[in-house]
């Protein structure tokens, strides 16, 4: 008996196609799977100046934040430490209940000490009012 030999090589080609099916059907099932995260911002806004700038009660109920262009803290126009505002802000308004938090933020000052205020006073629960100084 006598045994086949092979001569030549033999061409094995192998069919992508249903590899691609597979790539594009799990492509298809993440795109509609994805969860997208939605962020919220800050609302830089100013509000209106009040119709009566002679009323002296409000500047007493205000507890005003203020951040020079150097990135210096203040509050109610004494020197604080930026990391301590919140806890100063706090002790204020243990002498001034209801007292609102006017966060003033000179143009030119770094953004992350505006967020971090923000954020600061709202994980205390602390309800401010975001005012950028020009100039």
């Amino acid at each position: 008996m006598r045994r086949r030999v092979r001569h030549g090589g033999d061409d094995a080609d192998v069919d992508m196609t249903p590899m691609l099916d597979i790539v594009f059907i799990m492509l298809i099932f993440f795109i509609v799977t994805a969860t997208f995260l939605d962020e919220t911002g800050i609302d830089l806004t100013q509000p209106p100046p009040p119709p009566n700038q002679d009323n002296l009660d409000d500047s007493k109920s205000a507890i005003s934040v203020y951040v020079d262009g150097k990135n210096r803290c203040s509050v109610d126009g004494r020197g604080s430490d930026c990391d301590r505002v919140v806890l100063t802000v706090e002790s204020l308004l243990a002498d001034k209940p209801g007292a609102s938090i006017i966060l003033k933020v000179h143009e030119l000052a770094d953004n992350l000490y505006l967020v971090g205020l923000k954020d600061s006073f709202d994980d205390k629960g602390l309800t401010s009012k975001i005012e950028i100084i020009k100039g």
